[in-house]
């Protein structure tokens, strides 16, 4: 893995104690902080309509993202349980972008919208930074759904420690995997 490297997520990636590179803050009231973010692309068309060129945006995808540079832990409370704490709060990022997905798609995919721009050279690559900055905006509120989200999981697992909701959540995870 290279130094600017994330770990998306698949239905084979474990996470494991030497994906936490960062240094751990002994300040820290947590033993152990991942950074999970979601990650997107998307492609985006042209058209002409009479005098006009709309874009379409097409093949939107989002990828759940683990950020080993920016997450650490107290090397002193490394054990299973916490990692696999760790790995649900991954999971669960995937079963919130599973569940938010089509509605982003159904936002954008076949329809057209106008573009700005002085000549068609112009209005092409105007297109390309809107389409961005407008799917940026949606994955920004996935982004605060699952901040929502993984707070929930925090308290309800009391941060790995209750064992019986950590095994609950596990289960809940089990399809993503299959």
């Amino acid at each position: 893995m290279s130094e600017n490297e994330i770990l998306s997520w698949t239905k084979h990636c474990s996470l494991n104690w030497s994906d936490f590179k960062a240094e751990h803050n002994p300040a820290s009231y947590e033993d152990s902080h991942s950074v999970i973010k979601y990650g997107f692309t998307w492609t985006v068309d042209s058209e002409k309509m009479g005098n006009d060129i709309l874009f379409l945006i097409k093949n939107i995808q989002i990828s759940v993202e683990f950020c080993p540079l920016l997450s650490s832990v107290r090397t002193s409370e490394t054990n299973d349980q916490l990692l696999r704490y760790e790995q649900g709060r991954f999971d669960l990022a995937e079963l919130v972008k599973r569940e938010n997905l089509s509605r982003l798609q159904t936002m954008f995919e076949g329809k057209t919208f106008p573009t700005r721009g002085k000549n068609e050279d112009q209005r092409k690559q105007l297109a390309k930074e809107d389409s961005g900055k407008m799917i940026a905006q949606e994955v920004e509120e996935l982004q605060n759904i699952l901040e929502k989200r993984l707070h929930e999981y925090d308290e309800t697992t009391d941060y790995g420690n209750n064992l019986e909701k950590l095994s609950e959540y596990g289960l809940k995870f089990e399809h993503l995997k299959s």
